[in-house]
């Protein structure tokens, strides 16, 4: 007998004491009969630990789900000629994204859907909120004014900009690369191309000075005139003048 107490008492102990939650906590506070404020307390302690166990499983889903999300096709060209010279680009558009970032989002428990505010006169506000399936969400917002751009009437601006808002709100709060999408309106400064007005003034000068086409593209960076730059007219203008000059001296 004192054999067996003997050895029983000098086995090691191998089994590790499992880690006790905070709803574990409140269960045997609750069976022993532990006061009001005690529970309390402890049901503050297990909101608090879902809220951070929620917080935890959403980051690294979407650290699993980023590291899934291939590059995204463009799929779209937007070319048009207006007031504020020609713009030229392509992206891919919200189905395109949506199409390819959904499986992947839905299989690590994410989801995202969007808050809208257009108030008359007022800037459009669009909220991206992607949500784990755990509770846990964040959000990001981003505010602009309704797409003149084109022909559109007023409720296609709206409908324009709601969905550009959509998209670059999505990719931003995924963490994709707003350096891979190449719109952003190209019509503000210094990267509109030339209208189509400016163009035929360009090839009008390029006729007069008897100018190569192909060289003086190439002295402009561009595969085409139409490929010219707001901010590079003036020196399309002066290079060309300068040899219409020159040919007037030439032929006087």
């Amino acid at each position: 007998m004192n054999a067996v107490a003997k050895t029983i008492e000098h086995e090691p102990q191998t089994t590790a004491l499992a880690a006790i939650t905070p709803m574990e906590m409140l269960d045997r506070a609750i069976t022993s009969g532990a006061s009001v404020e005690t529970l309390e307390k402890l049901m503050s302690l297990q909101e608090r630990w879902e809220k951070n166990q929620a917080r935890k499983a959403f980051d690294d889903a979407m650290a699993a789900a980023k590291a899934e999300i291939p590059v995204i096709s463009k799929n779209r060209t937007v070319d048009f000629t207006s007031s504020k010279g020609r713009t030229h680009y392509r992206h891919e558009d919200l189905a395109e994204v949506a199409r390819t970032v959904n499986p992947i989002l839905s299989k690590h428990g994410l989801s995202y859907r969007f808050k809208t505010q257009s108030a008359p006169n007022e800037p459009i506000v669009v909220t991206c909120i992607v949500s784990h399936r755990l509770g846990y969400f964040e959000e990001n917002t981003l505010t602009a004014g309704r797409d003149d751009s084109g022909n559109k009437n007023h409720i296609q601006q709206i409908g324009s900009t709601l969905t550009y808002l959509q998209r670059m709100t999505l990719k931003a709060a995924l963490g994709l690369a707003a350096a891979e999408d190449d719109d952003g309106h190209k019509s503000e400064a210094g990267t509109a191309t030339i209208s189509e007005d400016q163009r035929s003034k360009v090839l009008a000068k390029i006729e007069t000075a008897e100018a190569d086409i192909v060289k003086f593209c190439e002295y402009m960076g561009v595969e085409a005139v139409a490929d010219i730059l707001v901010a590079d007219l003036p020196r399309a203008f002066a290079v060309l003048d300068k040899k219409i000059e020159k040919k007037g001296q030439a032929n006087g």
